[in-house]
């Protein structure tokens, strides 16, 4: 299924870019969010229309991002679990849980933004982990995860 991108999408192109994507993804997901359109000659001629338009708003999205961006640089949270024997915690830590933490000082974080590559935390420590507020605006954060006394 071949789609115009209305918007900038990590690992599959940039706004305008016309891609083969399968068509699940495509139908399920891409263009129910409003992220792209089929790519017919219709559709091309109306991208082009509105390209200017689409730009200023993913400018607006970024410029938004980056301002979020400054609220989270450098910042540190801490979150205490129930810990068992070795510093071993009941349970996990994961992204809602980072993100209610982040939120709770103040700085708006969804869960869906919130990366955390190898899996939820299943121990005691401090973590860096990176918070994705737009497709090119990633921000690292502290994590220290503490047991419960």
């Amino acid at each position: 299924m071949n789609l115009i991108l209305l918007e900038p999408i990590t690992h599959l192109g940039e706004l305008g870019d016309e891609v083969g994507v399968k068509g699940g993804y495509g139908r399920n997901f891409l263009i129910p969010q409003g992220k792209a359109v089929r790519a017919t000659p219709e559709n091309r001629t109306l991208f082009e229309e509105r390209r200017a338009e689409l730009e200023r708003a993913a400018l607006g999205r970024l410029s938004e991002a980056e301002q979020r961006a400054e609220g989270l640089r450098g910042l540190s949270v801490t979150i205490s679990a129930k810990v068992g024997e070795e510093g071993k915690l009941y349970g996990s830590v994961g992204t809602r849980d980072v993100a209610e933490a982040l939120t709770a000082l103040g700085a708006l974080v969804h869960k869906d933004e919130v990366k955390m590559p190898e899996g939820a935390f299943r121990r005691v420590g401090e973590f860096e982990i990176g918070i994705r507020l737009h497709t090119d605006l990633t921000v690292t954060v502290t994590v220290a995860v503490v047991g419960d006394q």
